[in-house]
């Protein structure tokens, strides 16, 4: 197909621009998060070490390999998660019967006895292992290692919340959510995952996502509030990050992350945080879905991901729901409000024209 000679000026004037916001803006913004998490997982790690000291249960899962941190997750350039990987699952059953939406329960298995479980004192007298006993154990642990631990002049725990987060410097937030990981397991509330007969996955990617499996998380769930169900503070909230960050490789998929959570940061950083790096990553995937040709994904395509990821965030935030990838049945957006993502569709209406109409926009942006 001939295409117009302006028409590929214009896309390589695009790339150009791109590139250059690339080099500038965002590895500037991974500079600093790179500082920034060396510097905060260093008081983690003392204050998880003091923790396993009083409790050799919960053993600190928090190390540095090839200069990244294995269960931290970047949910802003001031706030990250540390996920805290707990030991021996096996004497629960995993029960997923979509009751109680993106979480799922463990449940002590038949013929097995209290006894035989690590976490004997945790488990309900239904048999379920508790994910809110847990957390409140951990808060208290990790509430007397922070008086304990050799930072405790920049470290303190965050005040009125059942989650365990510290405040470090005055400046950042770290949450450490207790988890179990599932490798080689699939939740059935993802069961519809893929679509049939889209080229992307390939049937290799899928196979490999699904034996990467997902992580069961002990936080509170927006999706639970208002339910009226006993078993609310016992469920386990599903994530999927390892098998996302799968799928995610190849192309200019990381590349295209990259861009858009820096702009977020710049332009979309709104009180009642409407917009979120997971919300980005989520319409992400989809993109790959609409466009499943690796084709699709090559550099001179970026400006054409992008635009497509922000239409369809506008249509979202219009529509007050943004569906989980692999739980679609989960909405992204339960608990914002209806004037904060109002305002985050203008603003990111504006950042889109923006971006559409103007060569020279990344340079102000």
């Amino acid at each position: 197909m001939l295409v117009p000679s302006d028409m590929t000026t214009t896309q390589s004037k695009l790339l150009y621009q791109l590139n250059k916001f690339y080099g500038d803006r965002v590895q500037s913004r991974k500079a600093i998060i790179s500082k920034t998490v060396s510097d905060v997982c260093k008081v983690v790690q003392d204050v998880l070490k003091e923790v396993e000291v009083q409790e050799p249960r919960f053993i600190s899962s928090l190390n540095e390999c090839n200069s990244r941190f294995d269960g931290l997750e970047v949910l802003s350039p001031t706030e990250f998660e540390v996920v805290l990987y707990l030991n021996q699952m096996g004497v629960f059953n995993f029960v997923d019967d979509g009751s109680l939406p993106g979480c799922a329960v463990l449940k002590l298995s038949d013929g097995r006895k209290r006894s035989m479980s690590l976490w004997v004192e945790f488990i309900t007298a239904s048999g379920y292992l508790s994910a809110r006993k847990i957390r409140s154990r951990f808060q208290t642990l990790v509430a007397q290692a922070c008086d304990k631990s050799s930072y405790r002049e920049v470290v303190k725990m965050v005040a009125d919340t059942t989650e365990v987060k510290l405040r470090i410097r005055e400046r950042y937030v770290v949450q450490i959510t207790p988890s179990f990981r599932c490798s080689g397991l699939w939740p059935r509330s993802a069961a519809q995952w893929p679509i049939p007969h889209n080229p992307w996955p390939t049937p290799n990617l899928i196979a490999e996502v699904k034996a990467e499996g997902f992580d069961l998380l002990s936080k509170d769930s927006v999706s639970l509030h208002g339910k009226q169900s006993s078993m609310e503070g016992d469920a386990w909230v599903l994530n999927f990050t390892e098998a996302e960050n799968t799928l995610l490789i190849g192309g200019c998929r990381k590349k295209c992350l990259s861009i858009l959570k820096t702009m977020r940061d710049r332009h979309l950083d709104l009180p009642g945080n409407p917009v979120t790096s997971y919300h980005l990553k989520t319409l992400l995937l989809y993109e790959c879905e609409k466009h499943p040709r690796e084709l699709e994904w090559d550099e001179a395509s970026l400006g054409d991901r992008l635009n497509g990821i922000l239409l369809q965030m506008i249509s979202c935030l219009q529509c007050r729901r943004c569906p989980h990838y692999f739980l679609p049945q989960l909405d992204l957006f339960k608990g914002k409000s209806v004037n904060s993502l109002e305002n985050a569709a203008k603003q990111c209406w504006r950042l889109t024209r923006e971006l559409m109409t103007s060569q020279r926009s990344l340079e102000k942006l």
